[in-house]
């Protein structure tokens, strides 16, 4: 069974892979085998995921060195925290351009090399804000991440035929470079763990590992599901 979690010979993309989630999700990956190639502004070789043909490009060239590329995980996000009538129409096309245009831009650009190989895994990075009202005024983020949630299911159907699954995992609050300015403030944080049964924060790792299991060949027959971490956060 434990084979089945292993990734050795195969290659992964992952978006916004130079921190956080991103970066606890690609060491996960290489511990099991794989090759990753991080895809982030901050990365050795920095890639805008909204810049369409960069990203064609970064693709194209990942494929070209390894002569295969099995693995997208749809991770680079970005957050403005602003109650709705303080959210400029520029900060939310922001928003959805970096969150939900660019995982499709990525996940077409993966497909094109996947379909000919006959198929590979994409897994979006969605939210608990995207299952629920969330517990902070930041509309664009959760629109966004919603928009996600079917996202997948919608792809997932379309690419099933030829072999590709679409899958999302959707964390709750992980202390990372893009929750750290929210998390230090103890009210919020506070009142995140009081709504979470197991009244916790996830930790990276804990989010990678439902990563690893839907990229992997132990989830061969799910697709176009969205997989909570939440510490029962949407049980309530």
């Amino acid at each position: 069974m434990l084979e089945l979690f292993r990734m050795d010979g195969e290659v992964a993309i992952v978006t916004g892979g130079a921190s956080g989630i991103g970066a606890a999700v690609a060491s996960a990956f290489i511990d099991a085998g794989g090759t990753v190639e991080i895809a982030d502004m901050a990365g050795s070789s920095p890639l805008d995921v909204t810049d369409e043909a960069a990203v064609e490009g970064f693709f194209a060239d990942v494929h070209h060195r390894y002569g295969r590329l099995d693995i997208l995980v749809n991770n680079a996000g970005i957050a403005v925290r602003r109650p709705t009538m303080e959210l400029g129409v520029d900060e939310w096309n922001r928003v959805v351009a970096v969150n939900m245009t660019a995982m499709f831009i990525c996940a077409r650009a993966a497909a094109r090399w996947m379909m000919p190989q006959g198929g590979g895994r994409i897994v979006n990075t969605a939210s608990i804000m995207g299952l629920s009202g969330g517990l902070y005024p930041n509309v664009s983020y959760q629109t966004t991440k919603g928009a996600i949630v079917n996202l997948t299911r919608a792809l997932s159907v379309e690419w099933a035929k030829v072999g590709i699954r679409v899958n999302a995992v959707a964390p709750t609050y992980v202390r990372t470079p893009l929750t750290q300015e929210l998390l230090d403030q103890m009210d919020i944080l506070q009142a995140i763990t009081a709504a979470t049964p197991m009244g916790r924060l996830a930790e990276a790792q804990e989010v990678a590992a439902a990563f690893l299991y839907l990229a992997s060949r132990a989830s061969g027959m799910v697709t176009g599901h969205t997989l909570p971490v939440d510490g029962g956060f949407l049980a309530r």
